[in-house]
C-alpha cells in the first residue's frame, strides 16, 4: 500500500518520458504556461518512468517512441499492465503510419508528431482532454460502486424521458428485465 501526497483535484500530474533532455525542458516550459495547475515530472529513461509509476500517482503519461533500450510501445505495454485506463500519449519525432497503427492497436490514448509550438499546443489540448475523460471515468466508477453497495434502486432517464440506465435493484423492484426497461418510457 502506497501513500501518495495529497493534492488538489484540479492539479494535473503528468509524467513525460523522453531521452532528449532539451526537448523535455522545452515541452515542460510550454505546457506549464498552457495548462493550469500542472505538475510535470520528466524522466529520460523508460525504466525510470516505470519506477516512478510504482511509487507515485499520475493522471497522464506522455512518451517518445524511439529511446535507448525500450521503445514507447514497450513502455505502453508495461504501463497498461499496471493500469489499463491511464492516459498514455505517444509524442514522437520518428513517427510513421506503421508506428501509429501499432500504437492505436496497442491501446494508446493519442499519437502526435513532435514539432514546433503548434504541436506543443496540440499536445496540451490532448493531455487536458485525456485527463478529463480519465477522471470522469474514475468518478463514474466510484459513484457506481457506492450505489451498488447501498443497494438502492437506481435509474437514469435521458433527455427524451426514456430509461437510459437501470441497475439490477431497479429491475428487481419493477419486475422487468434491464433490457426491457432501457429505452422504454416510465409509466405513471
Amino acid at each position: 500500500l502506497h501513500s501518495f501526497p495529497t493534492r488538489r483535484s484540479s492539479d494535473l500530474l503528468y509524467l513525460h518520458v523522453d531521452d532528449d533532455p532539451a526537448f523535455l525542458d522545452v515541452t515542460e516550459a510550454f505546457l506549464t504556461r498552457e495548462l493550469q495547475s500542472v505538475e510535470i515530472t520528466t524522466v529520460g529513461q523508460p525504466a525510470a518512468a516505470i519506477e516512478r509509476l510504482r511509487t507515485e500517482s499520475f493522471d497522464c503519461v506522455v512518451s517518445d517512441y524511439e529511446m535507448p533500450g525500450t521503445d514507447g510501445l514497450e513502455l505502453l505495454s508495461q504501463v497498461r499492465d499496471r493500469s489499463s485506463e491511464l492516459p498514455f500519449l505517444l509524442y514522437t519525432g520518428k513517427g510513421s503510419e506503421s508506428i501509429a497503427s501499432r500504437a492505436i492497436n496497442a491501446g494508446v490514448t493519442g499519437y502526435l508528431q513532435k514539432g514546433g509550438p503548434e504541436q506543443h499546443e496540440r499536445l496540451a489540448n490532448r493531455v487536458e482532454h485525456a485527463v478529463r475523460e480519465y477522471r470522469a471515468g474514475l468518478e463514474t466508477e466510484r459513484y457506481s460502486a457506492v450505489l451498488q453497495a447501498l443497494g438502492y434502486p437506481t435509474y437514469v432517464v435521458d433527455a427524451e424521458g426514456r430509461f437510459a440506465y437501470v441497475d439490477d435493484a431497479f429491475a428487481d423492484l419493477t419486475g422487468y428485465d434491464r433490457e426491457e426497461l432501457v429505452g422504454a418510457e416510465p409509466s405513471i
